[in-house]
């Protein structure tokens, strides 16, 4: 039972009686702050340390709602908008569970990563913040050496990173029990599944304890995932935060409208003239064929750049990723691979330079700047190719499409890019990259046939749009070099108070070319060819002229209509612009004003219904407002960029078959062929079983997971004879401890003794004064010494070799010597022939 309000607490004043004295003193005490930083969710001392030294004071809306939730022990789902400080949102609870190193235990957390370099970010931030905890994290990556990997497994880690391929991996390689885990985190869960890591993750589930904690993070998360989190899951919640603005609010979205082979020379303007030289930026190109050639482009073009993508060496990646991180260089030129979770905190700008084909996509590629509060800017180059998907993107985003505002969508000056574009074409035309060119123009057919097709209403809308009448983007008006050039042409001086002044002379000249190129692009003769000759009476102007006057009056009626439709769309503009600010009275405030209302009753679609009194009344279908139950879901828009697959490409891929394809019983045949749409022909179906092992889960996974290496490795390096020893001196009874004699000896050689002693002691493998990932560290140290007298025996014995032969090869002698030329006496033919 509480206490009221009204009892008396032993030790303190009552404040709810009239004593003015604690009223004086109420008012004159200042009012504390409300504490929301990461000092009132209960965290531990030496983490609450690593948190301030990282620099974080105040935790976000997505950590305020998360990390309590995961410390209760819950299985959380969490989706929040990129830049919005998910890492820390897994890895603080993390922290707090584990406390403290436990080397006997095992490893007790795990964290899967769909990338290297989101891993590596990870691993990172995990020995930033965890900086005094003191817990033993190691990373798992693909193309990393097996043999160093099955040595850190065996320090005994508290925390592993890894990518879920090559855990999965060294799981079955070496036969791990993952019994000790009790918390689990899939970093950028949508991510994974993309990637084809489906089965490799259902089958490490399999592996987990029942007992274990799960997390799943992301900055979307579709439909597909949900069955996934039943599975695996126990009673999770759900927390969508920052649904509707789904981009961060200090990001700018700019458009750049360009013809197909103008697409590197808007590039390259974009850097010279409006991006800054000392700001940092990512390009995102289609495909890992294009990398290289516009990393060659810009190289050519006077711009410091480096590139990432997915088949280049992983050591090349880390250097390269590290060379842009330390602003070596000021473009990063990166494939999809980048797209996701990746951190650089001084990014200012990102370049899209061939349209993604998913909305999902965008959101993760432009999120990369504009992270944890600070402002960015996100460049967009698009095409005739991309129109219908850039239109799918505004309604994805839930943002009005205006081709009119030229601060967000526009084109790049013709001045410039013609400046620029007889430059970019004498680099495509080099030796050097005539193959990069043929491969990427093969590339990005594929590109385009492999991307999602945009949706039926955007193809339609965008057929309506006029792309070519957008006006030069506004950011160009400002950029310093044009301003410069402005100021020559105009004989101005450049400085703070006129280049204002030199950027609207600039505008309205470009404003007025623009016009007259739009009104040259609309301009359409009233003949055809075939009536250029009026004056004499040939046949194709007879035939034109009779075919006019049989047409005149369509010809002005589709006139007529298109003038029509224009205008009413200017109208509906003017009067949404008006309309804008005022709002209708609802239902409750007309009742609340008037007691009784008079209205005659609704009579919908009366001029269509009685237009033509000799035709029968037509049933005319009309909507209920209020009993109406749409057929598509309010976010269908949002769902469909966010999905994985959508219903048109599973029904594609679909198939009828009269037997239970869920049966794992299903023989496969070896005479099954089936269509290859690319091949355009039909090819014969492989056996899915095909070089597979089946787990225990009944999973089958890749036969090469299971080839032996861990068992070489032990043999290797004798780690199971070690143990044996080290477990049967740790269960010696002969242990003794050290006398008072021992511990403080007196005198050279008694110390000297003792010395020995602690070494035989160490040797002996004392399992309370060893660590296990210090045993580890002896073990190589001592194959490293090994290793090296090896070596040394082996050029010695080499040098022996080459000594003795040395030796043993005849020494030169003079001609005419004993046993040397042809009559010497003894050596020769003619010597033996006079002994005998």
């Amino acid at each position: 039972m509480g206490k009221k309000s009204g009892d008396e607490i032993p030790g303190f004043p009552s404040l709810d009686q009239d004593n003015k004295r604690g009223d004086d003193i109420l008012k004159t005490r200042p009012k504390s702050k409300k504490s929301g930083g990461f000092q009132s969710m209960g965290l531990g001392f030496d983490l609450i340390k690593g948190i301030t030294k990282r620099g974080y004071k105040v935790p976000t809306p997505i950590q305020r709602n998360t990390i309590p939730l995961i410390l209760e022990g819950r299985d959380v789902v969490a989706m929040a908008k990129t830049g919005s400080g998910k890492t820390a949102c897994f890895l603080i609870p993390m922290f707090e569970k584990l406390q403290r190193r436990e080397p006997t235990k095992g490893a007790r957390a795990l964290i899967l990563s769909p990338t290297r370099e989101l891993a590596v970010q990870t691993y990172k931030f995990i020995k930033d913040l965890g900086r005094f905890m003191e817990l033993k994290t190691i990373l798992v990556l693909g193309g990393d050496s097996m043999d160093s990997q099955f040595s850190a497994i065996h320090t005994c880690p508290d925390i592993i990173v890894a990518t879920p391929g090559r855990f999965l991996h060294l799981c079955v390689e070496m036969d791990l029990k993952l019994n000790s885990i009790e918390y689990v985190v899939f970093d950028e869960a949508d991510r994974l599944f993309e990637m084809g890591f489906g089965e490799q993750l259902n089958e490490t589930l399999h592996r987990l304890p029942s007992s274990r904690q799960m997390v799943m993070f992301s900055a979307t998360l579709p439909k597909l995932l949900v069955e996934f989190a039943r599975a695996g899951l126990n009673d999770p919640v759900l927390i969508r935060l920052d649904v509707e603005s789904k981009l961060p609010d200090a990001l700018a979205l700019k458009f750049l409208y360009c013809r197909p082979d103008e697409r590197y020379t808007s590039l390259v303007v974009l850097l010279k003239y409006v991006i800054p030289k000392d700001a940092q930026t990512v390009v995102f190109a289609g495909t890992q064929h294009h990398v290289e050639l516009i990393s060659f482009i810009l190289t050519e073009a006077g711009i410091s750049n480096t590139s990432v993508y997915s088949s280049l060496d992983p050591s090349a990646r880390k250097i390269n990723t590290a060379k842009f991180a330390c602003k070596k260089v000021s473009a990063l030129i990166v494939t999809d691979v980048a797209a996701r979770g990746i951190d650089i905190p001084s990014l200012d700008y990102v370049v899209n330079l061939h349209f993604p084909g998913m909305p999902k996509l965008f959101v993760h590629r432009v999120g990369r700047c504009a992270r944890a509060g600070r402002t960015g800017t996100a460049y967009s180059i698009f095409s005739t190719d991309d129109t219908s998907h850039l239109l799918d993107l505004h309604l994805f985003l839930n943002r009005p499409f205006n081709i009119n505002d030229n601060t967000a969508i526009g084109t790049v000056p013709q001045d410039l890019m013609e400046e620029e574009h007889l430059s970019i074409t004498d680099i495509k035309k080099s030796h050097h990259i005539a193959g990069v060119l043929r491969t990427s123009e093969n590339a990005y057919k594929k590109y385009l046939s492999s991307r999602p097709v945009a949706s039926t209403d955007a193809n339609a809308r965008a057929k309506k749009i006029k792309f070519f009448a957008l006006k030069t983007l506004e950011d160009f008006f400002h950029a310093v070099p044009v301003l410069e050039q402005a100021a020559k042409i105009s004989g101005q001086q450049l400085n703070a108070k006129s280049e204002a002044a030199v950027a609207e002379a600039e505008r309205k000249l470009e404003d007025e070319k623009h016009d007259i190129l739009v009104k040259m692009r609309n301009f359409r003769p009233g003949g055809t060819i075939f009536e250029l000759n009026t004056t004499q009476k040939s046949v194709p102007f007879v035939v034109m002229k009779e075919k006019r006057s049989q047409h005149a009056e369509v010809i002005e009626k589709f006139r007529m209509q298109r003038e029509k439709e224009e205008n009413t769309e200017a109208q509906k503009e003017v009067e949404s612009k008006q309309t804008k600010n005022i709002t209708n009275a609802d239902d409750d405030a007309i009742s609340s004003a008037f007691a009784k209302v008079v209205a005659p009753k609704k009579r919908q679609n009366m001029d269509s219904l009685y237009a033509d009194k000799k035709k029968k009344k037509r049933k005319v279908q009309t909507k209920d407002e209020e009993n109406y139950v749409p057929y598509q879901s309010a976010d269908k828009a949002t769902e469909d960029g966010l999905a994985i697959n959508n219903f048109e490409r599973q029904a594609r891929n679909a198939e009828f078959s009269v037997t239970d394809r869920n049966n794992q019983e299903v023989k496969h045949k070896p005479g099954m062929k089936k269509w290859d749409r690319i091949k355009k022909k039909m090819v014969a179906v492989q056996d899915p079983r095909a070089n597979k092992i089946r787990t225990e889960s009944g999973a089958w996974i890749p036969a090469s997971f299971k080839t032996g290496r861990y068992n070489t490795w032990k043999e290797k390096s004798k780690i199971e004879d070690q143990l044996q020893r080290e477990n049967a001196d740790s269960d010696d009874d002969n242990f003794k401890p050290l006398s008072h004699a021992q511990r403080y000896p007196v005198g050279r050689h008694a110390r000297y003794n003792a010395k020995l002693e602690l070494k035989k002691r160490i040797s002996g493998n004392d399992k309370e004064m060893r660590k296990p990932e210090q045993i580890v560290k002896s073990r190589m140290r001592l194959e490293n010494i090994k290793k090296r007298q090896e070596d040394n025996i082996t050029k010695k014995a080499e040098n022996r070799k080459r000594s003795t032969r040395k030796s043993q090869r005849p020494a030169p002698q003079k001609r005419g010597a004993a046993g040397g030329g042809r009559g010497g006496g003894g050596g020769g033919r003619g010597g033996m022939r006079k002994r005998k």
